[in-house]
């Protein structure tokens, strides 16, 4: 046990806690109910498990992407009748180095379709993951729940906030998502169609230049490039790239035409960090920053 933690008190999942705020990466067995009490008894809550991410007064916060969203929060403690609580979820880790280097290009060019194979690493299976038995000389094509959070949550979080609730975006995706032998990093091989068609260079300026709230503000979390654009025909690679930024970017190479879409490419993100953790701090930093959550 680390030696900074050995002086910590575990104590029982209840809203008794003396702090500010709540992180939650519980099992999604549990996590529902009890991120509820504490919302419910006043918290606010960060979230990385899947139980509220589509629920439809929940915000699905990518701060670079969607912060604007965060206007559910008023809707949700009126229908909740939440008080001064409120739940706010992070995306899945797969979705979450994806939906990065997407979001440049709805903006920019509007997508249409978007096909995508995933190699994930094992430390997304948790602790303590995948049998060695399984993994070992091996590539398990089937996450349990993983398809269809990547298939949905790109759409909550490219929506628009009208009438009290977020449209969808319009687009469709189809995901194919694969266990591999890597123990940090996801990568990603994506496919794009897109409604205006830019050229290659066109499209990889909309990548190098994506900037937005978090670097305005200079969060200390944030990444200071959110996609990070890597050259070469054999980048990136998780043991290569997955720390750029702290491990806080989306990392995109392999930019090519495509026979059936428009382009292709590879994305990787770090599933820990900017797919886990580092995602819900960058959260809460931005609701620092925006006066939203204040320190008792």
């Amino acid at each position: 046990m680390p030696q900074y933690i050995r002086d910590f008190v575990v104590k029982d999942c209840i809203p008794e806690l003396n702090c500010s705020l709540v992180f939650s990466g519980l099992p999604s067995s549990v996590a529902g109910e009890v991120e509820s009490l504490f919302a419910q008894a006043g918290y606010p809550v960060l979230s990385n498990s899947k139980n509220h991410r589509m629920d439809e007064d929940v915000p699905l916060l990518v701060p670079e992407i969607n912060h604007e969203h965060l206007q559910l929060l008023a809707v949700q403690k009126r229908k909740q009748n939440y008080g001064k609580g409120y739940i706010i979820t992070n995306p899945n880790c797969t979705t979450m180095a994806m939906v990065l280097a997407l979001a440049p290009l709805h903006q920019e060019f509007g997508l249409e379709k978007v096909h995508v194979v995933t190699m994930q690493a094992i430390s997304g299976a948790g602790y303590p993951g995948v049998a060695g038995l399984d993994i070992i000389d091996n590539v398990i094509p089937y996450i349990e729940g993983e398809e269809e959070k990547v298939e949905i949550e790109p759409r909550k979080i490219l929506g628009k906030f009208r009438d009290e609730k977020i449209i969808l975006a319009d687009f469709s995706v189809s995901a194919h998502c694969h266990r591999v032998n890597v123990s940090d990093g996801h990568l990603e091989a994506v496919s794009v169609a897109l409604r205006h068609h830019p050229t290659l260079e066109q499209l990889i300026e909309s990548l190098q230049s994506y900037s937005s709230l978090p670097q305005e503000l200079d969060l200390p979390s944030a990444p200071r490039r959110p996609v990070v654009y890597v050259e070469g025909h054999d980048r990136p690679q998780p043991r290569l790239d997955r720390d750029a930024e702290k491990g806080m970017a989306t990392v995109v190479g392999r930019i090519r035409a495509c026979n059936i879409f428009d382009y292709k490419f590879d994305v990787l993100g770090h599933n820990t960090i900017r797919g886990a953790a580092g995602a819900a701090i960058l959260n809460a930093e931005l609701l620092v920053a925006r006066g939203i959550l204040k320190p008792h």
